[in-house]
């Protein structure tokens, strides 16, 4: 059995408690710190941007998984970086020059990773999937927390899979939005290594028992 990793995303965070929020995840069995970065163009939803990014690292004690929802985003990786990002992911659909972006970040010494939305096909990658260190399928629509999960991601997560297994890739599969307790082990036995989970964590009753119970669930062995 493969070890897979849970990623909060803060977006889901009561803000008005943001310090406890993260001290929260900081004791709890998580791996990795998502944020959701959006700018109201790629998006229709505006979050935050590298001065809050960079205050959360200084309160973080687990690697900050830094997800760029925002058109032309080769002009902030830099910032980004600096901010405190270990993970830098950007858009498929919001990078012309792919190859070139994915090397962008990985010579800023971060894992480069690349989002897929719901509606655009794995198959896209497959000449530069030996290049990146992660995938992001988008299992809702990209913008906002709290929605539901589209199915068909499961398909797109196998098939993700085998392109990886067939290439030799060292790519994680990474799964946000609608990610829960009712979904997790599917995934995972679909072939995926990162659960990015917002609501379901945020939103539970005991939030440090959610994401132990996440990190439970048994992965695919490969």
């Amino acid at each position: 059995m493969k070890e897979h990793l849970i990623a909060p995303s803060v977006l889901a965070a009561d803000f008005t408690r943001l310090a406890e929020e993260i001290e929260m995840v900081n004791r709890s069995e998580a791996d990795w710190f998502h944020l959701d970065v959006m700018d109201g163009r790629f998006v229709p939803n505006i979050t935050f941007g590298m001065f809050i990014v960079e205050a959360i690292g200084k309160l973080a004690r687990k690697p900050l998984d830094v997800h760029l929802m925002i058109v032309e985003p080769e002009k902030y990786i830099d910032g980004f970086r600096k901010a405190g990002a270990e993970v830098i992911t950007v858009h498929y659909e919001a990078c012309p020059h792919l190859h070139r972006t994915i090397h962008q970040i990985k010579e800023t010494g971060a894992k480069a990773g690349v989002a897929l939305n719901p509606h655009t096909s794995v198959e896209l990658l497959r000449d530069v999937i030996e290049e990146v260190d992660l995938v992001c399928l988008m299992s809702v629509n990209p913008g906002f927390g709290g929605q539901k999960f589209i199915h068909n991601s499961l398909a797109k997560t196998r098939q993700l899979r085998q392109m990886i297994l067939d290439t030799h890739s060292n790519a994680m599969i990474e799964i946000d939005g609608g990610v829960g307790l009712q979904n997790a082990e599917v995934l995972l036995q679909a072939g995926a290594d990162v659960l990015v989970a917002g609501s379901s964590v945020f939103g539970a009753k005991d939030p440090i028992a959610t994401i132990g119970a996440l990190k439970a669930f048994k992965s695919v062995v490969l």
